[in-house]
């Protein structure tokens, strides 16, 4: 397991995809969009902050007491939650189909539960956040300032629907 988690943290090394990792990701995203593999596993589409481009990534959904949610496992750096903070949360998810979404952040002290259950359905994350899967929602406590966390809102009617 540890040559695997080496592995994974090569990826992401200094908190960002190498070469590798944005191809993998790449192939990921157009699979997850097309509905293929995990439930869980969707295509996040944001709009570029600075580009306004659409950026495209892989992301893990977390359920939790009804909801839905998204971590950023590389914490406050990662382009995709600068994007999504700059456009006011507006995204689409895509999994055998198109949802146009709300991201609303989730307080700080909301976010421990979230990151546990995050860490049970994403093995992937698992080195890149300093807390063990089972560990007390205390630890969790410790860690979570530093890794946003994202409700999924459907938008309804009368909200804007054009997506990213």
């Amino acid at each position: 397991m540890s040559r695997y988690h080496d592995y994974l943290r090569w990826l992401y090394k200094g908190g960002r995809p190498n070469r590798f990792a944005r191809l993998q990701n790449s192939a990921s995203a157009a699979v997850f969009a097309r509905g293929v593999l995990p439930r869980r596993a969707a295509s996040l589409e944001v709009k570029g902050r600075k580009s306004g481009g659409t950026v495209t990534l892989p992301v893990v959904i977390a359920d939790l007491a009804g909801e839905r949610y998204l971590v950023s496992m590389l914490g406050e750096g990662a382009n995709w939650v600068q994007h999504v903070r700059a456009d006011e949360g507006r995204a689409t998810l895509r999994h055998g189909r198109c949802e146009a979404i709300t991201l609303e952040e989730v307080p700080v002290e909301d976010r421990p539960a979230i990151l546990r259950r995050y860490l049970d359905v994403a093995p992937g994350a698992r080195p890149h956040i300093p807390v063990e899967r089972n560990a007390p929602l205390e630890d969790f406590e410790c860690v979570a300032a530093g890794l946003p966390v994202f409700r999924i809102v459907e938008r309804g009617v009368g909200q804007d629907t054009s997506g990213v």
